[in-house]
């Protein structure tokens, strides 16, 4: 099966999703598949508003159209609700082609949080971009049960990876600051929620690794906090091995790559009760989840390494590849008829 996924987000961004998608990818060559992918590489781009760092695609959907074409696809999957993945979905539903779609961003609480935009309007654009879709693949199943409470349909887990060659525990540690170290890796802006961790008074050091627009004004507001900026590769496996505890404290992701690569690296986590962490964690003692985020930093200082590695463990790139192919082979021979007035607004 050869399999195009069309994507807005891609290199140089560095983001849960491009991540997802590239690992995910490879363990799914490796089980005989095809993966091909649309990209904004090649494509003329502005940057999205309030976050530059994104560069949306100029896709007219006549250009998108011939290169879909020339992939030679047996499926089409829609990976996120941008500007290719609109052009795509008209492509598909112009063509009454079946393709399944993934929801990876909360972008309603996102752009609420820098707009005055409801969420309610911006979930309502969201359902109309995923209804046509045969499946709509979340990460967890705390964001399948509130997309179907929302009114979305066909919706099924697609489920995130780890290496754990690269995200290991460590004899040595690469920071030389006061114990205990609480770690924060990822994206350094507004939905994110760094305030809750920066402003807690806690023993040791808080150390953040990662950029992002909120950077700035956070390090000034913040200046007993290490702020390292991005890291990658080994760089960023190593800087995961020394910390203590991983502090997760944003109330948005939809998982959270990151709790698992701090997992597999021996660190266990303090985060709220929400998705992401609810899944990724749960009952399973290798983190603590409270609404008391600085109570809960303290008490997992108590939790084993070795109980946050081995929880890491079921979490892999193959059987993320496994549960991606087999919702789109669930998917097949569901084409969803699109009436007739749709058709002419589509053309």
């Amino acid at each position: 099966m050869r399999i195009l996924i069309a994507t807005d987000a891609w290199r140089p961004q560095i983001n849960g999703v491009v991540h997802s998608l590239e690992q995910m990818s490879a363990a799914a060559r490796q089980q005989g598949v095809e993966i091909d992918f649309l990209t904004p590489q090649g494509f003329r781009t502005i940057p999205m508003p309030t976050y530059p760092d994104i560069k949306l695609a100029l896709a007219w959907w006549g250009v998108v159209a011939k290169r879909i074409e020339a992939a030679g696809a047996d499926h089409i999957h829609i990976a996120t609700e941008g500007p290719l993945g609109f052009a795509a979905r008209h492509y598909c539903q112009v063509q009454r082609r079946v393709f399944t779609t993934s929801y990876h961003t909360r972008f309603p609480e996102y752009i609420a949080a820098r707009s005055p935009i409801p969420e309610s309007w911006t979930y309502a654009v969201l359902r109309r971009f995923h209804a046509p879709a045969a499946v709509v693949m979340v990460p967890t199943p705390s964001i399948r049960d509130e997309l179907t409470r929302r009114g979305f349909s066909r919706v099924k887990v697609w489920s995130r990876g780890v290496d754990h060659e690269a995200f290991r525990p460590r004899a040595t540690s690469v920071l030389d600051l006061p114990r205990p170290i609480f770690l924060y890796v990822g994206r350094v802006a507004v939905e994110k929620n760094l305030g809750a961790l920066l402003s807690l008074d806690l023993p040791g050091s808080t150390v953040v690794v990662g950029d992002g627009p909120a950077r700035a004004s956070l390090q000034r507001k913040y200046p007993r906090a290490h702020f390292l900026g991005s890291r990658s590769g080994e760089a960023l496996a190593k800087l995961y091995a020394s910390g203590d505890v991983f502090v997760f404290p944003s109330r948005t992701d939809t998982f959270g790559i990151v709790l698992i690569e701090a997992l597999a690296s021996g660190l266990p986590v303090a985060a709220y009760p929400v998705a992401g962490p609810l899944d990724v964690i749960g009952q399973s003692g290798a983190g603590v989840l409270s609404e008391d985020l600085g109570a809960a930093c303290l008490a997992a200082l108590k939790i084993p390494r070795a109980a946050a590695r081995e929880h890491s463990l079921q979490f892999t790139w193959s059987e993320s590849a496994r549960q991606f192919l087999d919702n789109i082979e669930g998917s097949r021979g569901q084409a969803r008829d699109v009436p007739a007035k749709e058709l002419e607004l589509l053309s």
